[in-house]
């Protein structure tokens, strides 16, 4: 029983230390990531189209 509750201060103890973004830095990461994302989704569609412009390419050729 003394582990968990030894558990439980020290999660407390921990919490009480964690360092949180203020507003504008939490709002230029969010900006920031979803930027990445819109990115990477720009990306994997144009290599999507490119392949699937690929594989049409290979059915139409002659047997």
């Amino acid at each position: 029983m003394e582990t968990i509750t030894r558990y439980f201060k020290d999660s407390i103890a921990e919490f009480n230390n964690i360092t949180w973004p203020t507003r504008n830095q939490a709002v230029r990461i969010s900006v920031i990531v979803l930027a990445f994302m819109a990115v990477s989704a720009i990306a994997l569609g144009a290599l999507d189209q490119v392949l699937v412009l690929g594989y049409q390419a290979l059915l139409k050729l002659p047997k």
